[in-house]
């Protein structure tokens, strides 16, 4: 059996006491850091085995679970933090667990995301989780623009470094929206910051940015027009003019 073990993104007593049980029963771990990892089942006083599963070796580790699989033995799937496979390892390794017919299931748990879509105050019957943006600033915008008219609720990751330009890359996109922005969830000093896209620019400008943010921005139709709609709206108007004459 393959194992998908959602594990705390801060607070070590969020764990759920199946996640321990099967942990503890398994083979071998399989860890995106096996260094954290290690901490985690030190903390628990359990002892297995590990092998390293991260971005970098994706291909070659997986071949490797498959092969433990099918030779009988049970491995859990662990990342840094949360859910497998979200925004982390994991999708690649279940696709192959399922085209080779191996049993596979997962055990549910924290997820950064939906804790800070609860917190944020926005609308969540329906929203989008987008991960991670693009790195550049063009290619951010345009990552953006895909659900600019959206009416979801957005979930975006971000780190630290680039937090900032991804609020303001935001602001240009999508125009002036209710937003929230998290971070340090389930840990001592856990913030939710709520207001619009332009205070969350101000309150990140004035505060030392530490740890990953998740950024929650409401969908279309809360918002005042973006630039991007007004040089919509401005080249249409230009395009009547032309029109007529």
């Amino acid at each position: 059996m393959l194992y998908l073990i959602a594990t705390p993104i801060g607070n070590l007593g969020d764990i759920t006491i199946r996640a321990l049980e099967v942990l503890r029963a398994v083979d071998i771990v399989a860890s995106e850091d096996t260094r954290k990892t290690g901490l985690l089942l030190k903390h628990f006083d359990i002892h297995k085995p590990q092998i390293a599963f991260h971005e970098h070796n994706e291909q070659q580790a997986g071949g490797r679970i498959e092969q433990i699989l099918r030779e009988g033995r049970s491995v859990a799937v662990v990342t840094n933090a949360g859910t497998p496979g979200i925004s982390d390892p994991g999708f690649t390794l279940v696709r192959r667990a399922i085209q080779a017919q191996v049993d596979i299931t997962m055990l549910p748990g924290p997820t950064a995301f939906v804790m800070a879509l609860v917190l944020s105050g926005l609308p969540v019957h329906s929203f989008t989780f987008r991960g991670f943006p693009p790195r550049k600033t063009v290619g951010r915008r345009k990552f953006l623009e895909v659900d600019r008219t959206s009416p979801h609720t957005l979930i975006f990751y971000e780190s630290p470094y680039r937090i900032e330009e991804l609020l303001r890359d935001a602001l240009t996109v999508f125009g002036e929206r209710p937003a929230a922005l998290a971070n340090d969830l389930t840990k001592l000093f856990e913030r939710v910051e709520r207001g619009t896209l332009s205070s969350l620019i101000a309150f990140v400008s004035q505060h030392t940015t530490k740890g990953e943010y998740i950024l929650v921005i409401a969908g279309a139709g809360t918002s005042k027009k973006s630039k991007t709609e007004e040089i919509e709206e401005n080249n249409k108007s230009e395009d009547d003019e032309d029109d007529e004459e």
